[in-house]
């Protein structure tokens, strides 16, 4: 069962949901991945939305930012109805997808100013604030190459200065932390602390269990697209029993993962 928060009232979403999904439902063929999912997330709040490969995570950020029309259900964000005024819904939000599609051919700053242009920012805001972003992403130096030779970790800070430039209230991670150093790692931590702390809310989804427990106020877990359980991580340690443990330890009690031993004796 879904804390009270999370139980659909006569009233949907609550009128202090930033991030809100009723029934949200999503098949391809007779695979459903997502299945009448209903959640809501609270103006500025970090929250961590997990899940076993497969679950449905991706899937349900797609139907959350107009990339993926749900079978059923809605979605809304910021109080906005994603698929009924989708324009209105994207202005409030940033989105950083785990795939990236990014303007090869253009170079870092000229990338982050498209975006901001997109949103319609006077010409001097848009450049005032690209360069502030190249500044705190370290992308400084590498600002006027191509993106086509950015290594991972340079593709994915690009991204999110393009997803932060025009302030959204709703940030929209898909595994931001995969294939960055530590040192950036740390930098874009600090970014999203100081956002949430702003009145951003950040809705992510990752595998880095440690970053996770770091950084949300609560989180999510999804397993074959159910919400199995939803909470701060001692309200979800006391669900699963684990009361001493990590939040490792609790994400794999509830997802009922099998981790025995034994299988690969041809290897010994």
């Amino acid at each position: 069962m879904l804390p009270p928060y999370n139980q659909p009232p006569a009233a949907f979403p609550p009128p202090d949901a930033a991030v809100a999904m009723l029934g949200l439902t999503r098949s391809f063929g007779q695979k459903v991945a997502v299945n009448g999912l209903t959640l809501a997330v609270r103006r500025g709040e970090f929250f961590g939305f997990l899940g076993p490969n497969g679950a449905g995570k991706s899937t349900t950020i797609k139907m959350l930012t107009g990339l993926l029309r749900p079978s059923s259900g809605q979605a809304w964000v910021g109080g906005v109805d994603v698929w009924r005024d989708p324009i209105r819904a994207k202005l409030n939000m940033g989105v950083l997808p785990e795939q990236l599609n990014l303007y090869d051919r253009l170079s870092g700053r000229e990338l982050i100013q498209f975006a901001g242009r997109l949103y319609d920012l006077p010409r001097a805001e848009v450049n005032r604030r690209t360069e502030s972003l190249l500044n705190v992403l370290m992308l400084g130096d590498d600002a006027d190459k191509l993106v086509v030779d950015y290594s991972v970790g340079m593709r994915k800070k690009i991204a999110l200065a393009a997803a932060l430039i025009h302030r959204p209230s709703v940030l929209f991670l898909d595994e931001p932390f995969e294939g960055i150093d530590p040192v950036s790692s740390r930098v874009i931590a600090d970014i999203l602390r100081d956002l949430t702390a702003s009145g951003t809310t950040i809705f992510f989804s990752s595998h880095i269990m440690e970053v996770v427990e770091k950084l949300c106020t609560r989180v999510g877990v999804i397993e074959n697209g159910h919400l199995v359980a939803e909470g701060t991580l001692a309200e979800l340690r006391q669900r699963a029993g684990a009361s001493g443990g990590t939040l490792e330890d609790v994400f794999l009690d509830l997802v009922g993962a099998n981790t025995r031993e034994g299988g690969l004796e041809w290897l010994e």
